[in-house]
């Protein structure tokens, strides 16, 4: 299966302008993404999509650059602009503020992808402030390991302890975070952005809930390794603080 690796990058982000292009550790916050996600062993080729033109100046110093539209919703309708173009099976989508990402994390979504329609990848929550915080999207899958739903509340509801503190929970119950890393097969990402907006998707805002509805498969990967998503100028610095500790 030949399995492409894409990088959606934008530069107007609302917490933080710019953020593709912010400097952490003396490289662009793109650049280090790259260089991990090159160090996966399943991805035949490493591509940027952007809209912008200055990110793809800076980018394709580093990595190969696709230019799309600027009128897409999503960095997933980002993506399926450029699979579109491409010689491939299927592909990974890897958030372009991960600095921090898991080059096998990324290989196992890739590997899931063999037997699935799509994959993603969770890590076990352990902080118990998490699972009251609406930014921190949590999950839960099925034996066979596939996603059942993915929520911004707690879930599922420990009955039994409902109305203990947060960390009776996360020490009842392996409850699970969700990592934004989807794989695609290549036609169901390309039928995908084509259905419209679900209504548990509007209601969350979490788009892989329109895949659900539909009945699509996402097989789920539990990964050790949470990494770290910079949003604001703030969590550069925590990235910055967690490169130079090694």
């Amino acid at each position: 299966m030949r399995t492409v690796g894409i990088i959606p990058a934008r530069y107007g982000s609302t917490r933080f302008p710019g953020k593709p292009l912010a400097q952490l550790a003396g490289k662009p916050l793109l650049q280090h993404v790259v260089e991990r996600a090159r160090h996966a062993r399943y991805l035949a080729d490493l591509i940027v999509a952007t809209d912008d033109t200055r990110i793809a100046a800076v980018a394709q110093t580093f990595c190969r650059v696709e230019l799309t539209r600027p009128d897409h919703p999503s960095g997933t309708d980002r993506v399926a602009e450029v699979t579109q173009r491409l010689d491939c099976d299927a592909v990974v989508n890897i958030q372009g503020d991960e600095p921090l990402i898991d080059p096998e994390a990324i290989d196992a979504v890739a590997l899931a992808l063999q037997n699935a329609q799509m994959a993603t990848a969770a890590t076990p929550i352990t902080d118990p402030a998490d699972l009251q915080n609406l930014n921190v999207v949590k999950l839960v899958v099925s034996l066979s390991g596939r996603a059942l739903y993915f929520s911004r509340h707690p879930i599922p509801c420990l009955r039994e302890v409902a109305s203990a503190p947060p960390d009776v929970h996360v020490t009842s119950f392996r409850y699970l975070r969700h990592l934004g890393l989807y794989g695609y097969r290549r036609s169901t990402l390309l039928q995908l952005v084509q259905w419209p907006v679900s209504s548990l998707e509007q209601a969350e805002k979490l788009e892989q809930l329109r895949a659900l509805e539909h009945d699509l498969t996402i097989q789920v990967v539990v990964v050790s390794h949470p990494g770290i998503g910079v949003d604001t100028p703030e969590d550069l610095a925590r990235a910055e603080a967690m490169l130079r500790q090694g």
